[in-house]
């Protein structure tokens, strides 16, 4: 029995009907490559999952498990250990909320869990605002707060989970004729507070937000909407909360993505490039006067493997890595040729409506129809699998990813270079045309 037969007996796999699969059997990878059991190249243009930003089999990466492994692979989360010590103070460090502490979880879904019970603790309150066209994780508050079809699974859950329109100006409705980017903003803040008199501000504990919203197209929130949400919280005593699990470590050019915004929120959580996915780490970052809270108020959140040692010493390494190769300086190099490259493919190919970027974050929206704008395929709707034969034809040239709705994610290694990026978006180009012949 060959790995992909027994996994497919044996492994149940994410988002799939199991009958359908016919997954990939990777044997290698290095770098921002990966080969399969035939020796196979792919270009990893979705960095996995959006997480191994540091690429694969980094050296120093792989040393720092090394190392760790053999000085202490574990010890309970209450006992003090210096790389769980010295995580937390980079990463405080990093975020620019003084004062700030933080708690570590596994992953995403974790850190969003506990940042939900801490916002209830703090405030007092119970409901929770999320955006439409967002994923939070899919355990059952993070995926109560995720606001797309992967949380109907989680319905009708825990009361209290609200959502609102964040800025999509592409998809707004058709009455709205935005003169500027500003008008944008102010139209979905006005729509927020609507939202917010009409749930009643003073039972809301929190807004959460993917900064930069990810799988569900890398919607970039328009100028001024971050800083006209921290109003709205300050005006109606919310915490804000950041998710940063993708848009963070570097992904758009910042060590998180908020950053790019001037606005300060509450609560940031953070998993994947924080550790590249060598180890499962993650982590709610709680900004002073929540951190006080908890002083005199016994917090209620604890995991067996909250701040494992493995995955501190990986943080703590990549944290020095990021700097060390100058990751933010190729973000921001490589960042404006992919860029160039995305709308030189808009302006060629009739299946592309919008291509949205940011730092190497990126996404490719495919349409029928440029002037109509109507979606290749229908929102939480595709029949005929037609986004799977879209992928599937970039997986078979050799172009890793994965597409959600009617977008196609392009988010490489954070240290891919110009040459390799440019040879990954001819793959790309050469699918898309087969894409234009399909419409």
């Amino acid at each position: 029995m060959d790995a992909r037969e027994m996994s497919l007996k044996y492994n149940l796999h994410s988002w799939s009907a199991q009958g359908k699969l016919n997954p990939i059997v990777v044997s290698k990878a290095e770098g921002i490559y990966f080969w399969d059991q035939d020796g196979k190249k792919y270009y990893d243009m979705s960095s996995q999952s959006v997480n191994s930003n540091l690429g694969h089999a980094h050296p120093k990466l792989v040393k720092a498990i090394q190392e760790q492994a053999a000085k202490i692979p574990f010890i309970n989360p209450g006992i003090v250990i210096d790389v769980r010590a010295e995580a937390a103070k980079k990463i405080v460090e990093l975020s620019g909320l003084e004062g700030a502490k933080v708690f570590f979880t596994n992953a995403g879904a974790e850190a969003n869990e506990n940042a939900i019970k801490m916002a209830k603790a703090y405030t007092g309150k119970w409901k929770i605002f999320s955006m439409y066209r967002s994923y939070h994780g899919s355990s059952a508050g993070a995926g109560m707060l995720t606001g797309e079809p992967r949380h109907f699974a989680n319905e009708p859950g825990a009361p209290g989970f609200v959502k609102f329109e964040g800025p999509y100006a592409y998809r707004a409705p058709k009455a709205c004729k935005f003169e500027s980017e500003e008008a944008v903003t102010a139209y979905y803040l006005e729509l927020l507070e609507n939202q917010i008199k009409y749930e009643g501000p003073q039972q809301i504990a929190a807004i959460f937000m993917e900064t930069v919203v990810g799988s569900n197209g890398i919607l970039i929130p328009p100028k001024g909407y971050l800083p006209g949400v921290r109003a709205l919280c300050d005006k109606y005593d919310i915490l804000m909360v950041c998710d940063e699990v993708m848009a963070g470590w570097y992904r758009t050019g910042k060590c998180f993505a908020y950053q790019n915004f001037d606005v300060i929120p509450d609560l940031v959580t953070f998993a994947k490039g924080c550790t590249c996915g060598y180890i499962p780490l993650g982590g709610v970052i709680v900004c002073k006067r929540v951190a006080e809270y908890f002083n005199d108020h016994k917090m209620l959140c604890g995991l067996t493997y909250s701040g494992h040692p493995m995955g501190c010493a990986l943080a703590c390494t990549a944290i020095d890595v990021y700097q060390d190769e100058q990751i933010p300086e190729n973000v921001a190099e490589v960042g404006e040729l992919l860029g160039q490259l995305l709308e030189s493919l808009k302006a060629k190919h009739p299946c592309i409506g919008e291509v949205r970027y940011i730092g190497l974050f990126s996404s490719i929206e495919l349409v029928k129809d440029k002037k109509t704008r109507e979606p290749i395929v229908s929102f939480n709707s595709d029949p005929e699998g037609i986004m799977p034969k879209v992928t599937g034809m970039l997986v078979k040239e050799g172009f890793y990813t994965y597409g959600h709705e009617n977008m196609i994610l392009v988010a490489p290694p954070l240290n891919i270079g110009k040459r390799e990026l440019t040879e990954a978006i001819e793959i790309l180009d050469k699918v898309l045309y087969s894409v234009d012949n399909m419409l």
